[in-house]
């Protein structure tokens, strides 16, 4: 399985987005720390869901976190994440 499809799994499972986006952006980080052939290293996560309802932004990434950190620990050197609830109105 590809992580950009691991990842959005997990966090389906997780969290049970009202919407969710995960973008592979490692092409823009070739020849940058973490960079490796092939990609996979570098993500930018946009997800609403009602899980975050309350929670600060450092609360939101660390839920995100321990959710991917077989990921994190296996190869993926970056991850940008756009985290809300549902009524704060991230555009995904």
């Amino acid at each position: 399985m590809r992580v950009q499809e691991a990842i959005s799994r997990k966090l389906t499972e997780t969290f049970a987005p009202r919407r969710l986006k995960v973008l592979d952006e490692s092409h823009q980080h070739e020849g940058h720390a973490g960079h490796r052939p092939g990609g996979e290293t570098h993500f930018r996560i946009y997800i609403v869901a009602d899980a975050f309802r309350g929670k600060s932004r450092i609360a939101r990434h660390r839920m995100i976190n321990e959710t991917l950190a077989h990921e994190l620990k296996s190869g993926v050197h970056a991850l940008a994440i756009h985290a809300a609830a549902p009524e704060e109105g991230l555009s995904v």
